[in-house]
């Protein structure tokens, strides 16, 4: 099977509304950027607010009595892989590099890229296996950093089954044919040696992850391949956790920063910002768990600690990308992929909709070095 790349929409046992305030204020990092100019990608009120005092040390912290920016962000789910953001907010890390973010929810792809290219939001934060398409068929959008690396899914199953080769003569359920669960769940049972619809029965049931895992515990299906924390409560239920999908080792962008090109153009200062208060929070969540506990329990409405503690190892440690690099063989695996699924691609390459020229930047200036301090893994 030829190479290729999913980038996947981060869906939770959860689906409520977004959005999350307070907490205590973290540190920053060192770099080298201008002061940002207003927004130039969606209308933006005066601000009223100043900004906290800067450090010399961090040129892209606002400087002292600065009126912060105000800056529209929106995801495209409510999930637990958004996490670094959801702490920023919670943090009022935002502010501390003079933004005065508002944060909204604009479920899908289709809407949230729209939303962009009509100068609704100045930033999504998305995963691009929704977004690649749309991308490489012409929305004037662009990846800028890639705060998430890795394949989070695990396979869930009926107790009666304990190993992937028990699903031989059973089924798995997936949303529906062509879509990432199918995907992933094809690949996955060709991997234990599996023939698709021969050995196991891929069947589409529909529904998101929430309403699979009924079916699930209906006896509809034997099997489903869901994203943490769900498996937390599957364990509860008596059914098996059987596989972690990251053990096939797939290329794979996780939830990623997307900005319009029109701000990328206009306003490239604000882009700079913004990627630099992402870095950091990328940071901050790895290093305040409780902070960051405490985002996922507002926006998600979740109150039990194990469900907690699956989706912050997952989200916030096991697949963070320190220095939000984003892949471009991958991007570009991704594009194939979408062409191969009928997209009509109009773009030359992943250059055309991804850039890391905001990371890399960081990565130049010693921003990340000395946010990280020695803990920086090699490129």
């Amino acid at each position: 099977m030829t190479r290729w790349s999913i980038v996947v929409t981060l869906c939770l046992a959860i689906a409520c509304s977004s959005g999350a305030t307070g907490g205590s204020a973290p540190t920053g990092a060192s770099g080298a950027a201008q002061a940002t100019a207003a927004p130039t990608a969606a209308s933006a009120p005066t601000a009223g607010t100043s900004a906290p005092a800067a450090s010399d040390a961090n040129p892209y912290l606002a400087q002292p009595g600065q009126p912060l920016t105000p800056v529209k962000v929106a995801t495209c789910a409510v999930s637990g892989g958004f996490i670094q953001l959801y702490t920023a907010i919670e943090a009022k890390l935002f502010e501390k590099y003079g933004m005065q973010v508002e944060l909204t929810n604009i479920s899908g792809s289709g809407p949230a890229l729209a939303a962009m290219t009509s100068g609704d939001i100045h930033f999504l934060y998305c995963a691009a296996d929704a977004t690649i398409p749309g991308m490489a068929s012409g929305a004037e959008v662009k990846l800028v950093a890639d705060p998430l690396l890795g394949l989070p899914y695990v396979l869930i199953t009926r107790p009666d089954v304990k190993t992937v080769q028990d699903l031989k003569g059973k089924s798995l359920g997936v949303a529906r044919v062509g879509d990432l669960s199918d995907r992933l769940s094809r690949l996955m049972v060709e991997k234990f040696g599996l023939r698709p619809n021969e050995d196991v029965d891929i069947r589409p049931i529909g529904g998101s992850q929430p309403e699979r895992y009924q079916g699930l515990l209906a006896g509809v299906v034997g099997g489903i391949i869901i994203t943490p924390p769900l498996e937390v409560q599957a364990r509860k239920d008596g059914l098996n956790v059987v596989y972690e999908l990251s053990d096939m080792n797939l290329p794979f962008i996780y939830s990623a920063v997307h900005a319009p090109n029109t701000l990328i153009r206009d306003n490239p200062q604000l882009v700079q910002r913004f990627v630099a208060a992402m870095a950091d929070a990328v940071y901050f969540t790895e290093k305040n768990p409780d902070v960051a506990r405490a985002a996922l329990q507002k926006v998600l409405k979740l109150d039990d600690p194990e469900s907690l503690d699956s989706a912050y190892n997952a989200y916030a440690k096991k697949l963070v990308n320190r220095r939000m690099t984003i892949p471009l063989s991958t991007v570009n695996d991704a594009i194939n992929d979408a062409r191969e699924q009928g997209t009509q691609v109009t773009v030359s390459g992943p250059e055309a909709i991804a850039t890391n020229q905001f990371v890399d930047e960081l990565d130049r200036n010693g921003f990340l070095q000395q946010l990280w301090d020695g803990e920086l893994p090699p490129k």
